[in-house]
């Protein structure tokens, strides 16, 4: 990915917490010689230094990924910038946004307590405090079932590449302007995006 040094994110807490908080990712790999992506969440492990996921087995991808060094693409907020915000003649338009690329090699999962554990992880995470819901208390026999008709996968992490261009190239002043405007806005992307900048400013 393409990161001038100025949206270039370090921190890796930072980026930790943005996977966490952007889970639903974009996974690609080369399948049959081509380019095939697939839009799945997927769960980071600090301390294996892995992503864990599943496919659903009619999915053919899994079928030669392994072993692959595979990217996955966690898309953030974003939004439009217009120079009319900038009170400039010597502006373009522009986009904000945020994005995490992991690279690594995907191995299968097979062990059955393994892609329970991955699956309960899953359910735990995106369940409110208050649901009645646990996976653990489903009929063993339906979710044994069910985990047939998924592949498990672990993708043990080579590099990352964190970008957040918000505007960082611009004076503050201009900075300000943008943020003004995206606070104004009722769009959940903006006002995220926003937030961020703001964030950066206080830095």
């Amino acid at each position: 990915m393409y990161i001038p040094k100025y949206f270039k994110i370090e921190e890796e807490e930072v980026i930790y917490d943005f996977i966490d908080k952007y889970g639903f990712a974009t996974l690609f790999s080369q399948h049959e010689g081509e380019p095939y992506a697939t839009h799945l969440p997927l769960m980071l492990n600090k301390t294996e230094n892995a992503l864990y996921g599943h496919f659903a087995r009619p999915n053919e991808q899994w079928k030669d990924a392994e072993n692959q060094q595979v990217l996955a693409v966690f898309q953030g907020p974003h939004c439009y910038i217009s120079p009319s915000w900038y009170e400039t003649d010597k502006a373009v338009p522009t986009w904000n946004y945020v994005s995490i690329h992991v690279y690594g090699k995907m191995e299968i999962v097979d062990d059955p307590k393994a892609v329970f554990d991955s699956l309960n992880d899953l359910v735990e995470k995106y369940e409110s405090d208050d649901s009645p819901y646990s996976l653990g208390e489903v009929e063993p026999s339906y979710v044994e079932g069910l985990s047939k008709g998924i592949v498990a996968f672990k993708i043990n992490i080579t590099k990352i590449e964190a970008k957040a261009k918000l505007s960082q190239n611009h004076p503050i002043e201009r900075q300000k302007l943008v943020i003004q405007h995206l606070e104004n806005s009722t769009d959940e992307d903006n006002l995220r995006v926003a937030s961020l900048m703001k964030k950066n400013l206080q830095k």
